[in-house]
């Protein structure tokens, strides 16, 4: 049994009102200086503030008292649907039609039209399920270009009680009557901590941990990035702890092929100095690519622990060439789902244990 709260442009203010609770859940809405609508969800573990009409983007997390998002340039989200101009967000969903960067060929803009989508229909959605009572957002953005795309997308974010984890899903159909092309990533960014240790379950060796090699036009390196680069190819096992002499400027990027428990999740953690850790886990069954981004700078600093994905991040003309493009017939559906969070020390030593029985499952 679930309930769900229609939300419309008009219940939005620049003073947050409350929307409505659900035991210890809630959600508020709220408008920023710049314009942008927000919903506030709130448990007793944590809170996100979400962008229902704006790409249904987890602008921000916090979790167990810790701010998972990346530092950014941005104080708050701007009214824009060009990427980089409204970019600091913990979850930007990318795709549909194409994704990553595009090369020379290409004519989409970076990482799609999802990560600032306009929404058509957004929600709040309140119900019950076997993790316990959530609060979450949902939408629909239904994406339509003549004689080429017809496609409708509905992401859903649940906030639970009593769990420093939340879920991120989503859902997009062909609405076309011929096969439509897709490709997606999950851009989900944490934020670093010096020191701390990266833990997940792929074998670290050059050939499951790739360094990417090009550079990005909008990427300006500076002296001895293309050596990091080729050392880290060579050694991936380098970049594991975050150690704040490492040159992550303007960013380094691996190809990751995870291993998957006997459940379908594969795992990754960003282990603090204290034993905590920040979590991820994706199902490789529906993002078979894994994309790891870092970036460490004075005025940018993320770590996308992995952005689970169903190509490489090179733009629509070189995963074309890869294989890397994938098709929904029509009135198909993709599907996937992810969790994010916190785990306690307790659940860290645990979750690392359980790691390296996948690792050595596998060898």
């Amino acid at each position: 049994m679930t309930t769900t709260i229609h939300l419309t442009p008009e219940l939005f203010t620049r003073q947050e009102h409350l929307l409505v609770e659900h035991g210890s859940l809630s959600a508020t809405t709220f408008r920023f200086e710049s314009g942008v609508s927000a919903v506030r969800l709130r448990s007793d573990t944590g809170e996100l503030v979400m962008l229902p009409f704006q790409g249904q983007q987890i602008w921000s997390a916090v979790v167990a008292g810790r701010n998972l998002t990346m530092k950014s340039m941005f104080d708050q989200p701007r009214p824009t649907r060009q990427y980089l101009e409204t970019y600091g967000g913990f979850l930007l969903h990318c795709g549909v039609t194409a994704m990553g960067v595009p090369g020379e060929q290409d004519t989409h803009p970076l990482h799609g039209e999802l990560p600032n989508a306009p929404y058509q229909k957004a929600h709040v959605v309140l119900g019950e399920d076997e993790q316990g009572l959530y609060i979450g957002l949902g939408g629909e953005y239904q994406h339509t270009v003549a004689f080429s795309t017809n496609y409708v997308a509905r992401p859903l974010v649940k906030l639970y009680a009593d769990r420093p984890r939340f879920t991120m899903g989503l859902q997009f159909t062909n609405l076309k009557r011929t096969p439509m092309e897709y490709m997606y990533l999950a851009h989900v960014n944490f934020r670093p901590v010096d020191h701390g240790r990266l833990v997940y379950s792929a074998h670290a060796t050059p050939e499951h941990v790739r360094v990417r090699r090009s550079i990005p036009s909008h990427v300006r390196p500076g002296p001895g990035y293309v050596e990091f680069l080729q050392e880290l190819a060579e050694h991936p096992e380098k970049h594991h702890v975050l150690a704040p002499e490492l040159a992550f400027d303007p960013e380094v990027v691996f190809i990751i092929d995870y291993l998957a428990d006997a459940d379908g999740w594969a795992h990754s953690m960003q282990v603090h100095p204290d034993g905590s850790a920040d979590y991820l886990r994706h199902r490789p069954s529906e993002l078979d690519k894994g994309v790891r981004w870092i970036c460490r700078t004075p005025d940018q600093d993320a770590l996308g622990l992995v952005l689970p994905a169903t190509a490489e991040p090179e733009g629509y003309t070189a995963e074309k060439a890869k294989g890397n493009i994938r098709t929904l017939g029509p009135g198909e559906s993709f599907q996937c789902e992810m969790e994010a969070g916190v785990l306690s020390p307790q659940e860290t030593t645990a979750m690392a244990a359980h790691i390296q029985q996948i690792l050595e499952q596998s060898a």
